[in-house]
């Protein structure tokens, strides 16, 4: 199968390619640099797949696009699928497939490293220790143990999160629709979401972005959180209203902020723009607070999360084009 991979990276083509060649180097993969769109879709003519990641464009204008040059399959890269029209992909006959896990520890991890670097300040002493200051004056951090933990979202990388988080002695709180029995049996408990933004001192957000989560941290939920709370958002950058959150920070209601993905990232993430003036007021506006800490959705960046990824991608084409339906398919029904 011919597939064209959209934005690919170095490390892409390498974790794709040794899995290709363990798949017995069936697939004949194309990279492409740019970003899915529609002005990149017709890049994809000849092919018979497409391999997409976070932040490609898979609205109705690009999937008319695939499906007028013949493709029938978008594999992704990710767990995600928010960046798909999946009424129009359905409506053109396009499936859509994805990476529904890979390394929940490395996202989980990832997390626990933010709320470790905030509380202890460590992005700020790294800073000062290199122009050679060695005060400790702004740097006073506090004890995790006996601290409350909120997790909002009990999927794979919740699970594990909180899991964490109650060996670290936290008493954990959890909120999902749909409460996971094992959750007790880590010593947390599921109470409501109010509830639980108002009692938890660290709240950690693991929720898919669909139309019920997106800004679900918006200013009624921050008024309701504890002064100083700790915010941390590892999932999909829309799951919080990015301006409340910044008039939030400037009250003093969020203490501390963690982020790895950011709700307008498209334009940013994943691509070196050091040499260039940030467009994005609002981003701007929060790489100013010495209380927030950013990386470029880099939670998923680990050997074995990339080989997992590539893998099940692998995996859901060989499957497609032996039987005609991928592994790990989308559809409508998962949106609600």
């Amino acid at each position: 199968m011919d597939v064209a991979v959209y934005s690919t990276k170095s490390y892409d083509r390498s974790f794709l390619d040794a899995a290709n060649a363990r798949d017995g180097a069936r697939h004949r993969l194309i990279y492409f640099e740019p970003r899915l769109g529609p002005d990149t879709a017709t890049l994809a003519a000849g092919s018979n797949a497409v391999c997409a990641f976070v932040n490609d464009r898979l609205e109705r204008a690009t999937i008319a696009i695939l499906s007028r040059h013949g493709l029938k399959l978008v594999v992704l890269r990710s767990t995600g699928f928010n960046n798909v029209d999946l009424t129009a992909a359905r409506q053109c006959g396009l499936t859509i497939a994805r990476v529904p896990a890979y390394s929940p520890e490395a996202v989980a991890e990832h997390t626990v490293a933010l709320i470790l670097a905030l509380d202890h300040k460590i992005h700020r002493a790294y800073a000062r220790v290199r122009e050679g200051n060695f005060a400790l004056d702004g740097l006073l951090g506090f004890n995790i143990a006996g601290r409350t933990f909120g997790v909002v979202g009990t999927g794979k990388i919740g699970m594990t999160v909180a899991r964490i988080m109650r060996a670290f002695g936290c008493t954990v709180l959890a909120y999902d629709p749909k409460p996971d029995p094992d959750l007790q049996a880590t010593g947390g408990r599921y109470v409501p979401l109010p509830d639980l933004l108002a009692q938890a001192d660290i709240i950690s957000l693991h929720c898919p972005l669909t139309p019920e989560t997106r800004h679900l941290i918006d200013s009624r939920a921050i008024k309701r959180m504890k002064p100083g709370v700790m915010l941390i958002n590892t999932s999909r950058g829309a799951v919080i209203d990015t301006k409340a959150v910044i008039a939030g920070l400037k009250s003093g209601k969020i203490g501390y902020l963690g982020l790895d993905v950011y709700e307008e990232e498209g334009d940013l993430f994943f691509e070196d723009l050091s040499d260039q003036v940030l467009e994005d007021d609002v981003f701007a506006r929060l790489l100013t607070f010495p209380n927030v800490l950013i990386t470029g959705h880099q939670g998923f960046f680990t050997t074995e999360a990339l080989t997992a990824i590539a893998e099940t991608t692998i995996a859901n084409l060989t499957s497609f084009e032996e039987t005609g339906r991928a592994i790990y398919e989308v559809s409508t029904d998962m949106l609600g």
